[in-house]
């Protein structure tokens, strides 16, 4: 039950027909992972944080920097060589003591991966890199978890929802990560943000958008992103969806799957260690 305090706290909430007395109960015993707390963990936390999420968990082995305070406003000055994972929980301890915080202060690991995930009932990925990428989305498929991804370019980002566990009215598998983009582009092709920059309000925007579509989920109202990719172009103002589908070659969930586990993150994590 919703306390005088929370009835209070979220009552711009509750007075939505969608959301409800129910609804706000939902997201109180709601549990999201959220990978990376970053550019785009960092409005996302705090909007999960805000609205109610009962647990958040908050995966993360990098530290805050000086550099990293005009895009990641989970953190401050005072947090420069803090933890990502400390620093951001302080900052939803501000915003909403209620909130339970776990942190997970490394890096998501092809050995842990599914032990951390099937504690959450939905999983946010704000990574960086496509490594992570790859095994936060056949993680989610192995532990039967809906995935809603981000990612974000000096002036764009995307947007989707993985649901790569279920099945659709057809019978075939709802598409994940790998349908959408099936291999990692070759090392050195996409520049990192250190190089190529990033104007910090655009990792807004989409952290933002990524919070919605993760609370959508919770709330199973609204229209999903599964199976469609939301664009957003900053320069141009503009936003454009495209659709994808379910790729019967992928090797996770395709006609003739040739991943069963996550043995092969642990194989290409051994060759380029050398």
């Amino acid at each position: 039950m919703l306390t005088p305090d929370e009835i209070e706290r979220y009552k711009r909430q509750l007075v939505l027909k969608e959301i409800g007395g129910e609804g706000q109960q939902r997201l109180k015993e709601a549990r999201v992972l959220v990978v990376g707390a970053g550019g785009l963990g960092s409005p996302l936390l705090l909007y999960l944080a805000a609205a109610g999420v009962g647990r958040v968990g908050i995966i993360d082995g990098d530290r805050v920097s000086l550099d990293n305070l005009q895009r990641q406003v989970a953190h401050d000055t005072a947090s420069v060589g803090v933890y990502k994972t400390r620093s951001a929980a302080k900052s939803i301890e501000r915003l909403n003591p209620q909130v339970e915080t776990r942190l997970y202060s490394t890096r998501l690991q092809p050995e842990n991966a599914i032990e951390i995930l099937s504690n959450y009932d939905i999983v946010a990925d704000g990574s960086d890199n496509f490594a992570t990428r790859y095994l936060v989305n056949d993680a989610c498929y192995f532990a039967k978890r809906p995935l809603v991804f981000a990612a974000v370019g000096p002036f764009d980002g995307h947007l989707t929802t993985f649901r790569g566990h279920e099945r659709d009215e057809a019978g075939n598998p709802k598409p994940n990560y790998r349908c959408l983009f099936p291999e990692a582009p070759p090392p050195g092709t996409v520049a990192p943000c250190s190089e190529a920059g990033i104007l910090g309000a655009v990792a807004g925007v989409m952290g933002t958008l990524q919070a919605v579509e993760v609370l959508k989920e919770l709330l199973g109202i609204g229209e999903s992103l599964v199976g469609r990719l939301l664009l957003y172009d900053a320069l141009q103002a503009r936003f454009s969806t495209l659709t994808y589908a379910w790729d019967p070659d992928n090797p996770l969930s395709g006609r003739e799957p040739s991943f069963h586990d996550l043995s092969h993150h642990r194989e290409a994590t051994a060759e380029a260690n050398g």
